[in-house]
């Protein structure tokens, strides 16, 4: 069902000249900025080698990434952010495959709709896990929620800041481990006026169960272009993992294609 709405208002936009409030460049800005008022719909590919038994697993995992903004009042807006997964692997967990649905993460921040002092934009509010996992190797079976927070600012084509969440479990199989897991994610990236972004972050999460950190670093250059009325962007980086658990993959590739509705 949401599936079949975004994809009926990507058609609606389409007809109705999407950039017409927000030129490409102001798009560029804002799909830098996670709490932007900006509809954009990711389609993120990652591919992941090594790790697993015999360091020679492979993970390839399609997350679909709606991002859609409601404006409250004058002042304020929520931006729901929701990652639902799709994962194909091998020898990642033991010796087999194992394909389909991962866990869905739905955070929610409220956030301003004008920049603070300094120019500063941020957000705070609730996270959840969702254990929609169709194989049990491919999700924790928990049901789980946490803050969220995110501070960032924007200059001269330079965006900065960091994105924050912290995730408790607190109902689900008893077999299954309890879940702690804080996801720590500074970013630093810039957008040049052709409205290309070259970008570096860290997707670092720390599991408190098992005293486990898993920090890959990735480098992204994205490319923002118009089909028709259609802004798209294309997005290909490579990441590295600077510390991972035992049977963590080594390094990976990422490749997106975001459709972008400005509000």
């Amino acid at each position: 069902m949401l599936l079949s709405v975004l994809l009926a208002a990507l058609g609606h936009a389409q007809s109705e000249a999407v950039a017409g409030s927000d030129s490409m460049g102001e798009i560029a800005k804002k799909l830098n900025n996670p709490v932007a008022s900006l509809i954009s719909v990711p389609f993120q590919s990652n591919f992941d080698f090594g790790g697993g038994p015999g360091d020679d697993g492979y993970q390839y995992k399609l997350n679909f990434q709606p991002v859609i903004p409601i404006k409250l009042n004058e002042e304020w807006k929520v931006i729901s952010r929701t990652i639902i997964p799709f994962i194909d692997q091998d020898n990642r967990i033991g010796y087999g495959s194992e394909s389909g649905m991962g866990d869905i993460n739905a955070s929610f921040f409220f956030s301003p709709n004008k920049e603070g002092p300094g120019g500063v934009t941020w957000g705070i509010g609730p996270e959840f896990l969702l254990p929609t996992a169709t194989h049990d190797e491919l999700g924790s079976q928990q049901w789980g929620a946490g803050p969220t927070a995110l501070i960032l600012k924007q200059d001269h084509g330079w965006t900065y800041g960091a994105l924050m969440s912290h995730v408790w479990s607190f109902w689900g199989e008893d077999d299954r481990d309890y879940v702690s897991l804080t996801f720590l994610q500074p970013f630093l990236s810039y957008t040049t006026p052709k409205h290309t972004t070259f970008g570096v972050n860290l997707e670092s999460s720390y599991d408190w169960n098992h005293e486990d950190w898993t920090v890959p670093l990735n480098l992204q250059v994205t490319q923002l272009v118009k089909f028709g009325h259609m802004p798209v962007s294309f997005q290909l980086g490579g990441r590295y993992y600077l510390e991972k658990p035992s049977g963590g993959p080594d390094w990976g590739l990422r490749f997106a294609v975001t459709f972008v509705l400005p509000e």
